[in-house]
């Protein structure tokens, strides 16, 4: 079985798979200071409610965005899952795709992940819409290389910022509202943030798609992607899973023998 490790700014997400399917998938907070015994005593248990032995983990692979917390995670590996993870991004570990940005070492891994994810997956060219902490739009031509792409504030950040800089909003739950005339503060808010980010999202693929000068496939993943995908055609599959699923495939190309 696959360890599958993908370290974000604010979720680390961790997923066992076996033969490429998907027999757990656990979320904890990111933090800098947590110890590789603290992720062990967590995940393993979380494991065994699941019927998942730590021996029977063969393989780790690592995708990881926040530097602080590498060496806790490595550490993880070595002392609890037999040796080092394949680590996305390292010279060892190759992606399969080309990587056709200015400098190719500053590729985010979870970027990497996603292209790898939606290569195989779907109609190419595309773009995965990833709504975490940041918006990204990881661009991939119809070869299923990484193109680039584009980095905006994520919707939950932008939201936070309204609430702590105006000193009248309040803090409101993101949804989608009935109308986009907010008649009251609170419609007004979700308003701006729901419509507002589906504007951003429309316009920018109209934006990519003339420079690209191609149709593109639009894969949404993310936490809030179901949300927002109700709202618009533009997001044509939502795949939560889409980041995983690239660093299984990654690791099948990589391994030396044996299946995960």
């Amino acid at each position: 079985m696959l360890l599958v490790i993908n370290a974000n700014n604010t979720t680390t997400v961790f997923g066992v798979f076996e033969r490429g399917e998907k027999r757990g998938v656990w979320r904890i907070s990111t933090d800098a200071h947590r110890t590789a015994d603290e992720y062990a005593f967590w995940l393993t248990g979380l494991m065994a409610l699941a019927g998942i032995e730590r021996r029977m983990i063969d393989g780790v692979i690592l995708a990881n965005v926040v530097p602080q917390t590498s060496f806790q995670l490595k550490t993880l590996c070595r002392t609890y899952f037999g040796g080092d993870p394949l680590t996305v991004g390292d010279p060892d570990c190759d992606p399969g795709f080309k990587i056709l940005i200015e400098r190719p070492e500053e590729a985010g891994a979870d970027r990497i992940a996603n292209t790898a994810g939606a290569r195989g997956r779907y109609p190419m060219p595309g773009v995965v819409v990833d709504l975490g902490t940041a918006t990204n739009f990881d661009v991939i031509d119809r070869d299923g290389n990484y193109c680039g792409g584009v980095i905006a504030p994520g919707i939950s950040i932008s939201f936070e910022a309204l609430y702590t800089r105006a000193a009248k909003l309040p803090r409101v739950e993101i949804k989608r509202p009935t109308r986009a005339i907010g008649r009251r503060t609170v419609e007004a808010m979700q308003s701006g943030i729901y419509w507002g980010y589906i504007s951003l999202i429309e316009g920018m693929l109209r934006r990519l798609e003339d420079e690209m000068g191609q149709k593109l496939t639009v894969i949404g993943t993310g936490g809030l992607v179901p949300l927002i995908a109700d709202g618009t055609p533009a997001i044509h599959h939502v795949n939560q899973d889409i980041t995983m699923l690239g660093l299984v495939d990654i690791w099948s190309r990589n391994r030396s023998a044996g299946p995960a």
